[in-house]
């Protein structure tokens, strides 16, 4: 086995193995429930699968366009057009990228200098700060408030400096499960207003919100879309997490950066894909019934966990349900989601990961995108404890 001859200065010198892949790569060794990692244990519509091989049996397997097959981009306008009342220009505006996590990255490396500031929300989420700090970033973390994890908005005031160059959100939120108002939208709106902050706005999760509440896109808020990148996904929203398909829509100066970048970094997301997806988003109903389709999940999970000595915090959208555990044990998250998954057979994720120093509060991650005997079989296990 060959060996590097001299020492590495790490970019990324706290960055070990992200906690995603170490929990499904235990769930796997104890042949344990994945409760941990975000994704589906059921398959996509079958229409969709069919819809890949005949753009693959059609030929259409060559580079597509660097910002996106047309169609594809076409159909994404329109749906954020009826769905949000913002006019995206198709051909300037647009870009299908290979996954919502390279559409973060690709926007962080197009506009982070040496030195810049990025103000991020903690917990967040593990990929966002070493996008962030491996273009010479520095970020600045406004912690949200448990338990409901609610902004502190004068926090967020107080963190804005010269230096801030961007700021990232995600709602709905993972790992808190919370989801951004239209109070919360409008005081970003008016805290950035005269600023020239740019705002990465991660909405993977926007067609999972429950309990009748509507989705907050920064589309909808003049002041935020004028300064945003929309990062959005197709495999959160069409269950096929592994195809790796995203899209980002963003003003077109802000675009014409994106795509310097990209070009030269993946260039192309998947041809046959992206002509199956815009054939497939004719039917909005594919993913305007997901935000139901998940609340029964979600409740059907809650329901097995009557009774138990986990206390369930509020989740308001995305696949996840989180957990707190005072009542059961003092262990740290991370050394229970371990004994869960080896001694019980049941994969989470635990929350301080998520932080830079562990809070004081004990909390773990399940995820719901399952089937309900996986989520039957979860809960009764949990409940035992």
């Amino acid at each position: 086995m060959p060996t590097y001859p001299g020492p590495i200065d790490s970019k990324l010198p706290r960055v070990g193995t992200t906690i995603f892949t170490v929990m499904s790569r235990l769930a796997a060794e104890h042949n344990a429930i994945n409760l941990s990692q975000g994704f589906p244990d059921f398959d996509c519509a079958p229409e969709l699968r069919a819809l890949v091989t005949k753009y693959i049996n059609a030929g259409l397997n060559q580079y597509p366009p660097m910002a996106g097959v047309a169609p594809l981009r076409e159909a994404i306008a329109a749906k954020n057009e009826s769905l949000y009342g913002i006019c995206y220009d198709v051909e300037q505006e647009i870009t299908v990228v290979p996954g919502a996590t390279y559409g973060i990255y690709t926007a962080v490396a197009a506009m982070i200098r040496p030195g810049d500031e990025v103000i991020l929300f903690e917990p967040t989420y593990d990929s966002y700060a070493p996008a962030v700090e491996v273009h010479g970033g520095v970020p600045v973390y406004v912690q949200l408030r448990y338990p409901d994890y609610s902004i502190d908005w004068q926090a967020v005031q107080n963190a804005i400096t010269p230096r801030t160059k961007l700021l990232i959100i995600n709602t709905p939120n993972n790992p808190t499960a919370t989801v951004m108002s239209s109070e919360d939208m409008r005081m970003l709106e008016s805290l950035l207003h005269g600023t020239d902050i740019a705002v990465i706005s991660d909405e993977v999760y926007e067609h999972i919100v429950f309990d009748g509440h509507q989705h907050q896109s920064v589309t909808r808020f003049p002041g935020l879309a004028e300064r945003s990148f929309l990062v959005s996904s197709f495999g959160k929203t069409y269950s096929v997490t592994g195809w790796k398909m995203g899209y980002v829509a963003a003003p077109r100066e802000l675009m014409a950066e994106f795509r310097k970048v990209h070009q030269f970094n993946a260039f192309v997301a998947n041809g046959p894909f992206q002509y199956a997806f815009a054939e497939f988003m004719k039917n909005p109903e594919a993913y305007l019934q997901l935000a139901a389709f998940y609340q029964k999940k979600r409740d059907f999970f809650l329901e097995g966990l009557k009774g138990s000595r986990f206390k369930p915090l509020p989740s308001r959208g995305t696949f996840f349900q989180n957990l707190a555990y005072d009542a059961i044990s003092d262990e740290k998250d991370t050394d229970l989601a371990v004994r869960l998954t080896k001694e019980h057979g049941v994969a989470s994720i635990p929350v301080s990961v998520f932080y830079r120093q562990p809070p004081a509060h004990r909390v773990l991650r399940f995820c719901f995108a399952k089937s309900e005997a996986t989520l039957a079989k979860g809960a009764e296990i949990l409940s035992r404890l």
